[in-house]
């Protein structure tokens, strides 16, 4: 450690969120799983030397705590003290800058390590005793996450060829009276204190209800609960078949009004999932999660990922402190 270091870390106070999520983590596992993110780590074979993973790791989990973008990013890594101690990149330091920052994290989504790191975080807060292991129910529910690229089809002047958008796994989708042209996200969390477990990024056009067999062995607890968005009889079967409760509420159709027992059950059931929906609204409203940052489906996967991280390591300082 520099003396710069010694130096700032008095400087900024000791509650500080950064400071108090340096104490919470232990970084060594996650050191470990970023082992070979590059060919020159260890032998710089001619070329420059690799930037340390984890200070890579932990100053994109800054950019993703505060919805920066790549040369935004770079920018506070040179200019804010708390992110030069959070990272690692001290004062005088070579700073990576956004084309580096952005390949780092394009080389994650391509090891597909962003899930491994975000139940790595979450297995910590668990041995910590902040989040459960395994609570009574866990909760599903879906988001619409609308596509960084425009929707417009666009054709050359001079070939005629017909352009689509850039994103080429985003579609469209109707709800309501709005159409939307993304990708729909889907997030499991448990029922005790709302601690997101897992994810899920299909293009907005696939429906929610034949979804959920894809989800099924992420759910840890005894039952499911749900919006009618997944209700049908097939997700009823596949429910008990797991060996879980069936806590999918009910839907009425044409001409099938629900029951006065069905209304009752999805009212029991609605109380319990506003964890589910408040994790979604700060998702969005904390950390902007109203727009996908990048093209393609595993990208906006993987930033999910990221934000859900934010959000977990965001509500177990709040119940620590």
């Amino acid at each position: 450690m520099s003396f710069f270091t010694l130096g700032t870390r008095d400087r900024i106070k000791k509650d500080h969120y950064l400071l108090s999520i340096d104490k919470l983590i232990n970084w060594a596992p996650i050191r470990n799983l970023l082992v070979g993110m590059h060919i020159n780590e260890i032998n710089p074979r001619g070329g420059p030397k690799a930037y340390d993973n984890l200070s890579m790791f932990k100053a994109l989990l800054l950019g993703q705590w505060h919805s920066l973008s790549d040369p935004g990013l770079e920018e506070a890594l040179r200019l804010r003290i708390d992110f030069m101690v959070f990272s690692g990149f001290e004062m005088g330091d070579e700073v990576p800058d956004e084309t580096t920052l952005c390949r780092f994290r394009n080389r994650l989504v391509e090891r597909n390590l962003y899930e491994r790191l975000f139940k790595e975080i979450n297995n910590q807060l668990e041995e910590h005793g902040i989040k459960v292991k395994k609570a009574e129910a866990a909760l599903l529910d879906a988001t619409i996450i609308p596509s960084a690229a425009r929707p417009r089809e666009t054709i050359e002047a001079t070939t005629g060829e017909v352009k689509k958008s850039a994103d080429p796994d985003a579609t469209w989708v109707k709800k309501g009276s709005k159409s939307y042209f993304g990708y729909r996200g889907y997030a499991i969390a448990d029922s005790e204190k709302g601690f997101i477990h897992h994810l899920m990024v299909k293009p907005a056009h696939e429906s929610e209800i034949r979804q959920v067999g894809l989800l099924l062995d992420e759910v840890h607890g005894k039952r499911l609960l749900t919006d009618k968005g997944f209700s049908s009889t097939e997700n009823r079967e596949q429910v008990c078949e797991k060996g879980l409760r069936d806590g999918i509420s009910y839907k009425a159709s044409r001409g099938h009004p629900l029951k006065y027992s069905q209304r009752l059950f999805n009212k029991i059931v609605a109380k319990r999932r506003f964890l589910i929906e408040q994790a979604f609204g700060t998702l969005k409203r904390k950390f902007r999660m109203m727009r996908a940052s990048y093209f393609t489906r595993v990208k906006v996967e993987a930033q999910f990922y990221w934000k859900a991280m934010c959000f977990n390591l965001n509500k177990a300082l709040r119940m620590v402190q």
